[in-house]
């Protein structure tokens, strides 16, 4: 008897096949990447969380939409994360949400989730080199300038 199995098909929009060769030195250039790949009618109304894969020269493999959640807060599944992580063979990971409400301050519950994926992210030999948090006005806040990665 044969079973079949599911797998994670991972696909790539024709625009980001132009950032590739970007290879992401700060968070303003990380911000800039989000803003212009970000759907901007959703930025405001729903908190959405999403992982851009990078190669060992830090140069963008793509952005993957891991969750799009509710007003406030949106669900991130690690298993779901580190299956594209691992799928896509990443060696580093930035980590990205929004907050509509504008709010720049990286709650508890922000900071937690970071450090867990952080931790996961070891076994894996996979680097989480920042988490931003966007705002709807084009404002943002890097964990990793703040001192909290």
């Amino acid at each position: 008897m044969e079973h079949r199995v599911n797998e994670i098909q991972i696909s790539y929009r024709e625009k980001l096949s132009t950032l590739k060769s970007l290879s992401l030195t700060d968070s303003k250039k990380v911000a800039e990447l989000l803003f212009n790949n970000w759907d901007a009618h959703t930025i405001g109304a729903q908190e959405s969380f999403k992982i851009i894969l990078l190669n060992r020269s830090n140069k963008v493999k793509g952005i993957y939409p891991l969750s799009v959640g509710g007003i406030c807060t949106t669900l991130v599944d690690m298993r779901l994360l580190f299956a594209v992580v691992v799928k896509t063979l990443s060696v580093g990971i930035i980590l990205a949400h929004n907050h509509p409400s504008g709010q720049l301050k990286a709650s508890y519950q922000d900071k937690q989730l970071t450090q867990k994926i952080k931790e996961a992210a070891q076994l894996f030999d996979v680097k989480v080199l920042d988490h931003i948090i966007l705002a709807p006005d084009g404002r943002y806040y890097s964990f990793a300038d703040n001192g909290i990665l």
